[in-house]
């Protein structure tokens, strides 16, 4: 069941409200975006309010809901072993009923909403930072698809307060205008290079709508923002898929970048829109954006 107004489950209503250490409370104008949407949230068991806690916020794909999201990557079974806040939102539903988020312009309001949910994940993130002890400079995000198209738009326009993000089959802007962080941010994209639904050398979805860039492109775009060498070096190989032979999924890395910054891709050699991910999967993630911390 939906946890309502972003209200923890019974086993967290233990933990007092709190604010970030370093900011104080938000402004809770923020509170009729989550009355009117909901969110599902985790904390730790052993959460303390006294000392700031990790905050992760995932993005679902198109067509999906944050509880199916979390079901695939597994994040949630995270939060215990790793130590983190963690919410998992709903993007609204179009008119045919498909939940989506209003991301880039290549995906996904088909039907041209215009709901702004840059303001609605940062509500999301304010509405954890009134009620738990949010550490101000690990705020994450991860997302799939259409739920990573949103990750790098927040990246994008939210960098004062977002530390790092994971965008898997999900792409920036193809427009790298439209993307003018005020801080770097530390971007790992991880893509499929058999992904028909979101290809990894770039298209548009279902042909018709505003194009996307490829991966590397998308990857492109973080590494001039954030300062980083233009030429990439060489991660070893990870095996993060059950279904692949092997060390599947390849690392390149852009060195040199700004403080906080950070831009790495991870392809996965014959992976495709839906991975079937391995035990490794999500906490590799975790670890990836945990050691990626605003300076």
């Amino acid at each position: 069941p939906d946890a309502g107004a972003g209200i923890p489950p019974a086993d967290a209503a233990v933990a007092a409200p709190a604010a970030d250490l370093a900011t104080g409370p938000p402004d809770l104008a923020y509170q009729s975006l989550i009355q009117a949407r909901p969110y599902k949230s985790k904390i730790p068991a052993n959460y303390d309010p006294r000392k700031p806690w990790p905050l992760i916020v995932l993005l679902h794909g198109y067509s999906a809901d944050g509880t199916t999201q979390d079901l695939y990557f597994g994040l949630g079974a995270q939060v215990d072993p790793k130590g983190f806040l963690y919410a998992y939102p709903d993007g609204t539903q179009d008119k045919t009923g498909v939940r989506f988020w209003n991301a880039t312009d290549a995906c996904c309001d088909l039907y041209k909403s215009g709901v702004d949910d840059v303001a609605y994940v940062n509500a999301v993130i304010d509405d954890m930072r009134f009620k738990f002890t949010v550490d101000p400079k690990r705020i994450f995000l991860a997302g799939h698809s259409n739920g990573a198209f949103m990750s790098h738009r927040m990246a994008c326009e939210s960098s004062s307060r977002i530390a790092a993000i994971m965008a898997l089959a999900g792409d920036n802007w193809m427009d790298s205008s439209k993307c003018q962080p005020s801080q770097p941010v530390a971007v790992l994209q991880v893509h499929g290079d058999a992904d028909a639904v979101i290809l990894y050398k770039g298209g548009s979805v279902l042909g018709i709508v505003s194009p996307y860039p490829s991966a590397h492109d998308s990857v492109g775009t973080w590494v001039a923002r954030n300062g980083c060498d233009i030429k990439a070096q060489a991660g070893s190989s990870i095996d993060l898929e059950s279904v692949l032979f092997g060390n599947e999924t390849t690392v390149e890395k852009w060195p040199g970048c700004r403080p906080g910054g950070a831009a790495e891709l991870w392809t996965i050699r014959g992976g495709s829109h839906l991975p079937s991910f391995n035990k490794n999967w999500a906490p590799a993630i975790v670890d990836w954006l945990f050691a990626h911390p605003k300076p």
